[in-house]
């Protein structure tokens, strides 16, 4: 009877020792699974250098707000480069990841023998994001009014110039003879210079044009935003390179600013100056909102972040009238649209 009972308990134990080590095995496996997982989901650190802080880029900026980069595991870091020059440099030298500015920089780097050539993924504007400015109300403006006029315009070769000045041509306007363009004064200035006297009409980017409305010291005639056409103002290129070593990185990167474009195709100018307010501290919720309704209704931002051909190639026709274009650069070659039609599903 004892030597029986003696067995059975020794029977117990093996069971519970055997029970045990399976517990402290699985134990031991969740453990390693979830460092696992704490390993992959540490966030990836990007830097997105931009060619200037505006309101213009809205979605951008919701996409910040919003945690949309965050939720991707992306530890953003926004650097504002004040001009394509600087950002193309930033993204050329490797200190920056990603750069936001006009396509055409890639296309100037291209033609001059760039060894890894800067591809735009993902675009982010479809229309110019300035306006003509007058010193007076003019509800029937129409682009020959200039003709024999001083107008503060951009520098030479400068995007905002070159769409400018593709408008006038479109409108039987000769920008050399026609029209007396200063394209002496700083981008940051002509708000200013005009506030002060100078040029019958401006073309400024915002706030520019509001703040001139709400001194009552000009009115905006016309959107050279609307009059150009749906032109790639801004997009977002990295390096070959950097694209083929991190595909996943730009994709999530790509993921995050789609979810910040479906936020504007789907919330009122209102709700969208409400979230952005943060990153333009100096600037009045009122002020905001004004700029991103005139923006809203003009349809300057995309649904989707696809770069599409014809635009590529309305670009190059400005860039061509503008005589900056020594040849055209193939599509393919400098576009890739693989990243946001994948975010667009």
């Amino acid at each position: 009877m004892k030597k029986r009972l003696f067995c059975v308990l020794l029977a117990t134990v093996f069971v519970v020792g055997l029970l045990s080590a399976c517990t402290s095995k699985d134990d031991t496996q969740k453990t390693a699974g979830t460092a696992e997982e704490q390993k992959e989901e540490k966030p990836v650190s990007v830097t997105l250098n931009e060619v200037a802080h505006s309101i213009f880029y809205a979605p951008q900026y919701v996409a910040i707000e919003k945690g949309y980069f965050k939720d991707e595991g992306i530890d953003l870091t926004l650097v504002t480069g004040f001009g394509a020059d600087k950002v193309m440099t930033a993204v050329l030298s490797g200190e920056a990841d990603i750069g936001f500015m006009g396509s055409e920089s890639s296309i100037y780097t291209y033609q001059e023998g760039a060894n890894d050539v800067i591809v735009n993924f993902a675009q982010l504007t479809q229309r110019a994001g300035n306006f003509l400015v007058a010193r007076e109300e003019m509800d029937n403006f129409a682009w020959t009014d200039l003709k024999g006029k001083d107008v503060l315009g951009g520098r030479k070769g400068g995007m905002p110039e070159m769409v400018f000045e593709y408008i006038l041509k479109q409108n039987g306007i000769d920008p050399e003879k026609d029209v007396n363009i200063d394209q002496g004064i700083d981008f940051g200035s002509t708000a200013a210079a005009f506030s002060g006297g100078q040029g019958d009409f401006t073309v400024e980017f915002e706030p520019g044009a509001t703040a001139l409305e709400q001194e009552k010291a000009g009115y905006v005639v016309a959107s050279l935003g609307v009059d150009s056409g749906y032109v790639p103002y801004t997009a977002y290129s990295a390096k070959q390179s950097f694209m083929d070593k991190n595909p996943e990185i730009v994709q999530k990167f790509t993921n995050a600013l789609q979810k910040g474009m479906d936020f504007v195709q789907t919330h009122t100018p209102e709700e969208i100056a409400e979230v952005i307010a943060p990153q333009f501290k100096e600037t009045d919720l009122a002020t905001i909102t004004t700029i991103v309704k005139r923006y809203y209704d003009q349809d300057t931002w995309k649904e989707d972040l696809v770069f599409e051909e014809s635009s590529f190639d309305l670009l190059q026709d400005i860039l061509e009238s503008a005589g900056e274009l020594e040849k055209r650069t193939p599509y393919s070659d400098l576009v890739t649209t693989k990243f946001a039609e994948e975010a667009a599903k």
